[in-house]
């Protein structure tokens, strides 16, 4: 990976000042044209040896470019709050909106590197992260981002050198430290980490860029011309990029589906109900007080037909909880704000942090239910959500999350019913939409719609709970049941696992 990066490249300073101008005006051209349509964001990772020049590469693009529409994002160690949420929370939150440049110093990329150097994990570990980047970068670029990857290379006679020059000069000594000489002694171990990492993330839709950092002027004009003919051919491409990751859906030979097998028959008697109740939410209120829980987070999912009772399941659940401890996020049509950033985006902003809650009243699914039905996406996306949701319920729960997800379903009879009451009943009415009349007339569709998400997205990490909600007193139980059945379980693992430690 790094052979054509240790040849010596330069560029004289006659040629260096000739080319400048020009490639500053076509790169201000080029950004000015991005930020005018506002349709897709330009994510750039600057990468690379210690010394070789990655500051100076992000000072001369702010140099050459509109500062107004640059945003640097630089990574160290994760903070307190960081650290308390899914590793690449951080990142999803610096995303930069469409018509925007992110130039993020520092990575997904850092950690595994950093660790692999430090002998913290093994290389199938290594290649679990690897994995998971190319999945987050292939979503990126589905989600029409142009991702730029630029490595900046030294040899290990170049980045003494470097560090000799840096550290002898009274304006740049500054950024010479002990940790600088500290990670030349590990140039071998970085080399073989970050060459093993480079060429399993060298992906169509994100290739990496390996760029000499010896001379200042070669390594300035290369990046700024590659990241000029990226824009061009991107705004120039009548579409974004489009890597399918799922197959197409396969129709069914008969009328059984995990809808229809559903006995909506089901009640719980008034009397049950409030002893079941009272036990559940006690039961509920004593777990998530643990101090277990205070090590994880849970993340409770509800979706379900229209007036199938969400709102009242969730009324019961909280009634078990402490105000300050959980969060409802309303899930409806996204804000300008979302539709400029990849759909997951707006999820990934309200995750928990640990010993914390949060419920979302419909969710991500929206991609694969309405979204699917009404055609506010195309084939190709929803189609390839299932496969990003998975990604991103998996992360969750490898991240110490508990995500647990309801389907709330009530037959067309007790739809309609409830339809017509919420109607007559003056508080209610605020309820009732004529979009909710008008989705009974696709009733078919989002049945299968339904059956195709449980069956595509009932992981072992995340299975979804399907609830008979016919009976309302019913479905409450069944809720909070599930709800501590689950915190039990996955509180006793982590009992387990600190016994294990002990």
């Amino acid at each position: 990976m790094f052979e054509s990066a240790e040849l010596g490249h330069s560029i004289d300073k006659a040629t260096y000042r000739r080319e400048v101008p020009k490639l500053r005006a076509s790169l201000l051209d080029a950004q000015f044209e991005l930020r005018e349509r506002g349709k897709f964001p330009i994510v750039i990772l600057i990468s690379g040896v210690d010394g070789a020049g990655k500051s100076e590469t992000i000072n001369v693009l702010y140099e050459w470019m509109d500062a107004r529409y640059l945003s640097t994002l630089a990574f160290s160690a994760p903070t307190d709050e960081e650290r308390e949420r899914p590793y690449m929370w951080r990142f999803w939150r610096a995303l930069p909106p469409k018509g925007r440049i992110g130039i993020f110093a520092g990575s997904w990329y850092s950690s595994p590197i950093a660790e692999r150097i430090a002998g913290d994990v093994g290389k199938a570990h290594l290649d679990q992260r690897i994995e998971q980047i190319n999945r987050f970068e292939a979503m990126l670029a589905n989600e029409g981002t142009l991702v730029l990857k630029f490595w900046i290379h030294l040899s290990k006679d170049g980045q003494r050198k470097r560090l000799k020059a840096l550290e002898s000069d009274p304006r740049t000594a500054w950024r010479v430290t002990q940790a600088s000489w500290d990670r030349l002694k590990t140039y071998d171990k970085l080399q073989e980490a970050a060459g093993h990492v480079l060429r399993m993330t060298n992906t169509p839709w994100a290739p990496w860029i390996v760029v000499e950092g010896t001379d200042d002027r070669y390594r300035s004009l290369t990046v700024g011309r590659v990241i000029l003919e990226a824009m061009q051919a991107r705004l120039a491409a009548p579409q974004a990029q489009d890597f399918a990751v799922a197959a197409p859906i396969v129709a069914k030979g008969d009328s059984i589906d995990v809808l229809t097998s559903l006995d909506l028959t089901q009640k719980l008697e008034k009397k049950s109900y409030e002893t079941q109740l009272a036990k559940w939410q006690g039961r509920l209120a004593d777990l998530v007080r643990h101090p277990s829980f205070g090590k994880r987070s849970l993340i409770l999912v509800f979706e379900g037909s229209d007036a199938a009772g969400k709102g009242g399941g969730i009324r019961r659940v909280t009634a078990a909880l402490d105000a300050r401890q959980y969060q409802i996020v309303p899930i409806a049509a996204p804000t300008e704000e979302e539709r400029a950033q990849p759909y997951l985006w707006r999820f990934w902003r309200h995750l928990p942090r640990v010993g914390r809650i949060t419920i979302f009243d419909r969710s991500w699914y929206g991609r694969v239910l309405v979204e699917r039905v009404e055609g506010f996406c195309s084939a190709a996306d929803w189609l390839r959500a299932y496969a990003e949701i998975n990604d991103f319920e998996h992360e969750l729960h490898e991240d110490g999350a508990i995500v647990i997800k309801f389907w709330l379903q009530i037959s067309d009879d007790e739809q309609l019913k409830r339809f017509k009451e919420r109607e007559e009943v003056e508080f209610k009415r605020f309820k009732i939409t004529e979009e909710d009349w008008r989705n009974r007339e696709k009733s078919g569709l989002y049945h299968a719609a339904v059956c195709d998400m449980v069956d595509r997205t009932s992981t072992s990490s995340a299975p979804w709970t399907l609830v008979e909600a016919n009976d309302k007193s019913f479905a409450r139980v069944k809720i909070l049941r599930t709800i501590c059945e689950r915190l039990e379980k996955a509180l006793l693992t982590e009992k387990t696992k600190e016994k294990e430690k002990d």
